[in-house]
């Protein structure tokens, strides 16, 4: 990283988590107090996003210093999309390093200190479940098996070194998001997450995983779904079909020249 403290900012999308916003936003202020945060708030019905205004307001008036925002959305369009916008705002606005952090509680903000510093020899920190000193709290045993197999699909099939792609929890360097054009990222859930992963190591960035308790909710409805997963297993699928295709006919090139 520069010799300067970098301007981070950790993105929090939002879909009816007023039970959780505010524990979320105390940890963080707690464990990283220089960082900024961006609620992306999906129009939620219970008022999350209200919420996050009023708490917002409550610190400029507290210290004068403004270190929580808020981006209302129109509706529930989505966790892929409410990142991608997340980072736009970040991008726009000079921040040096964005993070993906969860409302839920099930990201801890004691383990971001260990994320940032990894940055200073990576472009993307994973929080990683399934590295050595990874851990998950309160997991039935299919959500293990889910999550692990998931991963170890993910890995042979698009020949990707990372243990944990589908973790949501990480920390990216500005100018990594500045190269992997956003503006065609339409995948959500944990597909979105394998495809930032997916185009980061295939851009050469230096993709580093740390690791990290993921605890489950206590609060409040878990957004996994069938949908999500079928989602993940089609596109990952489709991916790994194609770069087998794109090395075959790399391939098949250089030994007809």
């Amino acid at each position: 990283m520069s010799e300067t403290s970098p301007r981070v900012l950790v993105v929090v999308p939002t879909y009816d988590e007023r039970e959780n916003l505010p524990g979320a936003l105390d940890r963080l202020r707690a464990h990283v107090p220089d960082a900024d945060v961006l609620v992306v708030d999906d129009g939620s019905p219970d008022g999350t996003g209200e919420l996050a205004e009023k708490i917002a307001e409550r610190e400029v008036a507290a210290d004068g210093v403004q270190r929580v925002h808020v981006l209302h959305r129109a509706g529930k369009l989505g966790l892929g999309t409410a990142y991608v916008a997340g980072f736009s705002w970040a991008l726009e606005r000079g921040y040096d390093v964005v993070v993906e952090m969860d409302a839920d509680g099930s990201h801890r903000a004691e383990d971001l200190p260990r994320l940032l510093a990894a940055l200073a020899d990576a472009d993307l920190v994973l929080g990683s479940r399934w590295v050595p000193g990874g851990s998950v709290v309160n997991w039935p045993v299919s959500r293990h098996v889910l999550s692990r197999g998931a991963n170890t699909y993910t890995r042979l099939a698009l020949g990707i070194p990372l243990r944990d792609a589908t973790g949501g929890f990480r920390a990216y360097r500005a100018g990594l998001l500045r190269g992997l054009r956003l503006d065609d990222v339409a995948s959500q859930g944990y597909c979105f997450q394998v495809d930032m992963a997916w185009r980061a190591v295939r851009a050469g960035a230096r993709v580093v995983e740390v690791p990290i308790t993921f605890v489950e909710r206590a609060l409040g409805q878990s957004k996994m779904s069938r949908a999500i997963v079928v989602e993940a297993l089609l596109s990952v699928t489709r991916w790994g079909i194609a770069e087998r295709s794109r090395h075959v006919a790399g391939a098949f090139r250089r030994s007809s020249g």
